[in-house]
């Protein structure tokens, strides 16, 4: 029978999970803008959505794993994972800028042969490799307080109803960010998707930094 704690820390691991996701834009926004300006369809673009939030969620888990097999105090694991944040946050900045760069050098050089393919690449691995290194902060005293408490099977589903809870949130905006973003004409801006996609990844990395998000 699931004791009412593990039941309360269940609730709560579902609610944080799907609250962090949908205020914190960096979680979506960038697949969102990349996949507009990739002309991905949306199965590609949840495809790697789904890869993304996965890695996110598992890097943290792999961080509390260790902390819960040391006997780690909470505190120590979250400052740990907030020094991630900010690199996480640094590495959005620096990936969209570098997007945004390229893209316009790309436009400037349409004679460059496989450019294109090059920046496709950028655009998915550049942000599979920023979430892999991004942390997921709530998901640190979720984890440690059962595993401490209660051991390993109660931190596992904490940590399940978590991701799915957080993928489930992941898909469900970029669908909607995919689907809202075909009614917006961008005109004579078209040509520059591209350079509006790096710069909208910019900003959600910059959201992070100074909203705390």
């Amino acid at each position: 029978m699931i004791s009412e704690s593990l039941q309360m820390l269940a609730a709560t691991a579902a609610g944080i999970g799907l609250l962090h996701t949908v205020v914190g834009v960096d979680h979506t926004l960038p697949f969102i803008a990349i996949g507009r300006a990739q002309g991905w369809s949306l199965g590609r673009t949840l495809r790697l959505t789904i890869l993304c939030g996965f890695a996110h969620v598992a890097s943290s888990m792999a961080v509390a794993a260790v902390g819960i097999a040391i006997g780690s105090a909470v505190g120590s694991m979250v400052w740990l994972e907030s020094i991630r944040g900010e690199l996480a946050a640094w590495a959005l900045i620096i990936f969209g800028c570098t997007y945004a760069a390229w893209s316009w050098a790309r436009r400037n050089r349409p004679h460059v042969h496989n450019v294109g393919d090059a920046q496709r690449l950028l655009g998915t691995w550049g942000l599979f490799i920023v979430f892999v290194l991004g942390p997921c902060e709530p998901l640190i005293p979720l984890l440690i307080v059962p595993g401490l408490q209660s051991g390993w099977m109660a931190a596992l589903v904490v940590t399940g109803i978590f991701t799915v809870c957080t993928l489930g949130a992941m898909i469900a905006v970029v669908t909607l960010g995919h689907y809202g973003l075909r009614l917006v004409e961008l005109g004579r801006y078209t040509h520059h998707a591209d350079v509006l996609a790096g710069c909208a990844v910019a900003v959600s990395g910059a959201a992070i930094m100074v909203l705390g998000i």
